[in-house]
């Protein structure tokens, strides 16, 4: 039986980092399904819309057939609620450093309990992606600060038009 994965967030940007997670979780599961949240208590810079339509676009461009393998769906609400709609078995989160891994740790207990079925696998940031955060891409560019080593130029080109549009 094929295993599909979930990697959720609310990708406001997408980074290089979710990119890096994304390219490798599709190493471990058979099908990934990035699940974009709604979450309008986190107060987005882009709307459900950009957001989606941005990750879609980067997945479009993972090598070796890997975007066949990926689809993109928004979400409200649990977690867990949302695997078990998408016949998801895997929950897949990326770590970036020791600060991640306390919600981490609290989030997989609470969706463990929620649904025993659901495996949450962890993967680490790739060393060069370990500090990029969408929060501290947004403050950069607020600021006037190069963002193309943390995201995709795509990306890059739609935070500068938000950002001059503010």
């Amino acid at each position: 039986m094929p295993r599909t994965g979930i990697y959720p967030g609310t990708f406001d940007p997408v980074t290089n980092g979710h990119m890096d997670v994304i390219a490798r979780a599709t190493r471990v599961v058979d099908q990934l399904i990035v699940g974009v949240a709604i979450n309008a208590g986190k107060g987005p810079l882009f709307d459900l819309e950009e957001r989606v339509a941005m990750v879609e676009h980067e997945i479009s461009l993972l090598p070796d057939g890997a975007a066949e393998r990926v689809k993109v769906q928004a979400f409200e609400g649990l977690l867990t609620d949302f695997a078990v709609s998408c016949d998801a078995s895997i929950i897949v989160r990326g770590l970036r450093a020791v600060s991640d891994f306390e919600y981490e740790f609290q989030m997989t207990g609470m969706n463990r309990r929620l649904n025993p079925e659901i495996e949450t696998v962890f993967l680490m940031a790739s060393e060069k992606h370990q500090f990029i955060s969408s929060r501290l891409v947004k403050e950069i560019v607020s600021m006037g600060g190069d963002i193309a080593y943390f995201v995709a130029p795509n990306v890059r080109d739609k935070l500068l038009e938000k950002y001059s549009d503010q």
